[in-house]
């Protein structure tokens, strides 16, 4: 017998499953919805996504947001939500060599085998039904697989991590019909996602949920203060639950420096008059208060989050809840600004390569990467009892 030489590659680990990935939107504002004016199959500058950059951080499998800002009107929210899924089936089908549609378990492991990103879709925001089960179950017949249950405003049936509720110190949760979404999302195999929801929120849907659910892209309240973040209290239910946190990326939510200096904007923005969220449009932005707020940028720039930032909330979350409730979500083309090492969506090689390093069994890194997220997945289809 030969001996085994010390140099052979470790095994890749399982193909990454992304939990949020909000590329429909950026091409609805970068590129007025034109999926051939992005040229994904290139490398695009203007992105955090695209083709050569999913294969270079091993993506396989990728929930798309069809994501649409809080602050529309209902009808035009659900009308916005479709265009949404319009555009990520036409990036399917621009590029079927790379991309798959999978609106199931089993189509994510064929697409998977065929060396294809098997691509589903979530719905960022419950304002995105207008208040409507109908709507919901036709966003699951269109083959939408997650709803977050708020964005960043409050709902009449469920309160915002950053709503005005939460800013004025009340958090009430669900309501009975927010409930009643719940058991319909249960009833008809779409994920619940609480990512975006208050604390009590959280709660209240834990406990009235049947099924295992998701953080499709937070992180942990006890590394980074941010209220996007999952406290303790409530990833120490998930094992119980049997869901997944799925870790995010965001500077701001995964670095408490950048949360500090991300306040001090929103706050500097405010004094001159100027918007404050991303997805905010001023088209008539007044250029002198802009001039004003880049100065004071300058003077104050913005710390940088690191990968070093993301794995201590994998490894403070993995203290809390096990390897078998952890996932990735990075929230790609979701915000400006990534931590310094990640280039995009090939950022998943340098993090993944950063827990090798540390030691993560490589059992423990394929349920991060893909087992976790499939395990949900196939629990939300089975046949309820």
């Amino acid at each position: 017998m030969h001996p085994v030489s010390e140099h052979v590659p470790a095994p890749q680990p399982a193909p990454v499953f992304d939990g949020h990935n909000d590329l429909p939107w950026a091409l609805r504002q970068d590129f007025g919805y034109s999926v051939a004016a992005a040229t994904l199959d290139q490398g695009q500058p203007r992105l955090h996504t695209d083709i050569p950059r999913l294969h270079a951080g091993g993506v396989g499998a990728q929930f798309w947001s069809v994501f649409v800002p809080s602050t529309l009107a209902p009808a035009e929210s659900a009308v916005a939500t479709l265009e949404q899924i319009d555009c990520v089936r036409r990036i399917v089908d621009a590029h079927p060599d790379t991309f798959e549609l999978a609106t199931s378990a089993a189509e994510v492991r064929a697409a998977v085998a065929r060396g294809r990103i098997a691509s589903l879709m979530g719905a960022e925001g419950g304002h995105s039904i207008a208040g409507s089960l109908a709507v919901l179950r036709m966003l699951a017949d269109l083959g939408v697989r997650y709803m977050t249950l708020t964005h960043n405003d409050d709902l009449p049936w469920a309160t915002s991590a950053t709503g005005a509720l939460m800013e004025r110190g009340a958090d009430p949760g669900l309501s009975p019909f927010g409930r009643e979404v719940v058991a319909e999302m249960n009833r008809i195999g779409m994920l619940v996602d609480l990512s975006h929801v208050s604390p009590q929120t959280m709660l209240d849907a834990l406990a009235a949920t049947t099924r295992p659910v998701v953080f499709s892209h937070s992180s942990t309240r006890a590394v980074c203060g941010h209220p996007r973040n999952v406290p303790d209290e409530v990833l120490e239910l998930l094992p119980a639950n049997g869901g997944v946190l799925m870790v995010t990326f965001v500077p701001k939510f995964v670095s408490e420096a950048c949360r500090e200096h991300a306040l001090a904007v929103r706050d500097r923005r405010r004094e001159l008059g100027l918007p404050t969220g991303f997805h905010d449009v001023a088209p008539e932005e007044d250029p002198d208060a802009a001039a004003e707020f880049a100065e004071w940028l300058g003077a104050h720039p913005a710390p940088e989050a690191t990968i070093d930032d993301v794995v201590r909330h994998l490894e403070h979350s993995r203290d809390v809840v096990g390897p078998q409730h952890l996932g990735l979500g990075g929230d790609f083309d979701g915000t400006t600004d990534l931590p310094r090492g990640m280039d995009g969506v090939a950022g998943y090689a340098p993090l993944l390569a950063a827990l090798t390093e540390r030691g993560w069994a490589r059992e423990d890194l394929d349920a991060l990467c893909f087992g976790n997220a499939m395990r949900v997945l196939e629990a939300a289809e089975a046949p309820q009892s």
